[in-house]
């Protein structure tokens, strides 16, 4: 029986991002803090613009958001240095 055009299929629903739940093992979680890195659950890779692969083994992967690392991508805890102003 032929489905109709844009009808989903009762076995891959799709969970909140789109993703059918059946990929749900190979989810990373990702913590965005207030003022500091992404932390990443690992094993993950970085693939920079420049097109580098990082590879990192860690079970959580500190990812630099403020781009003040001197090992960017990576964090090194350069923002702690350099707190920004609370707004107000």
């Amino acid at each position: 029986m032929p489905r109709e055009r844009g009808a989903r299929s009762e076995r891959a629903a799709p969970t909140e991002c789109g993703a059918p739940d059946e990929h749900a093992v190979d989810r990373r979680r990702v913590t965005l803090t207030a003022d500091g890195p992404a932390l990443i659950e690992g094993p993950v890779e970085l693939v920079t613009a420049d097109g580098t692969t990082i590879r990192c083994d860690r079970f959580v992967v500190a990812v630099c958001t403020c781009r003040r690392s001197r090992s960017y991508p990576l964090c090194d805890t350069s923002h702690r240095r350099h707190r920004r102003a609370p707004r107000g």
